[in-house]
């Protein structure tokens, strides 16, 4: 299996357990008298064995993540790096749609707001830190279709 498979594998399982979860929540309780919907036995035995798949699957991930490399980069590093370029991606692109607001003024009196920053500049930043972040991601991509888990 690939890696990549395994990924969406590991996507599928979250996803039946959240599902497992709201089915369980609706079958939790009963009125006196009444049967649930599903037993809630069932349901929770398929939770366990969907668990025990997930903790394997997310040990090999892990494993294959840590010890397969390129450009000198473990894929471990690699995704951290590309969370990272998210995170200030998202606080620059926020950042610099405050710093762009513009204050309109009905009167010459009144307080003139300015930009502390230079937008365009910080712009061009962000696009470098996107196209970072397009690149890694198409790397990351490659080497989870190119991979066998381990």
């Amino acid at each position: 299996m690939k890696l990549a498979e395994a990924l969406n594998l590991r996507a599928d399982i979250v996803k039946r357990i959240n599902q497992l979860n709201l089915r369980l929540q609706c079958n939790a309780l009963v009125q006196e008298g009444e049967r649930p919907a599903e037993a809630p036995e069932g349901l929770l035995k398929e939770l366990d064995e969907l668990v025990v798949q997930q903790e394997e699957l997310i040990s090999r991930i892990n494993l294959t993540n840590a010890k397969t490399t390129s450009e000198g980069k473990t894929l471990t590093e690699m995704i951290a790096h590309k969370d990272c370029l998210r995170t200030k991606i998202s606080v620059m692109r926020s950042f610099l749609g405050e710093a762009s607001r513009t204050a309109s003024r009905a009167m010459r009196s009144e307080i003139k707001i300015y930009s502390t920053v230079n937008v365009s500049a910080l712009r061009k930043q962000v696009d470098a830190l996107e196209k970072d972040f397009r690149e890694t991601d198409v790397k990351i991509q490659a080497l989870n279709w190119s991979t066998d888990l381990l």
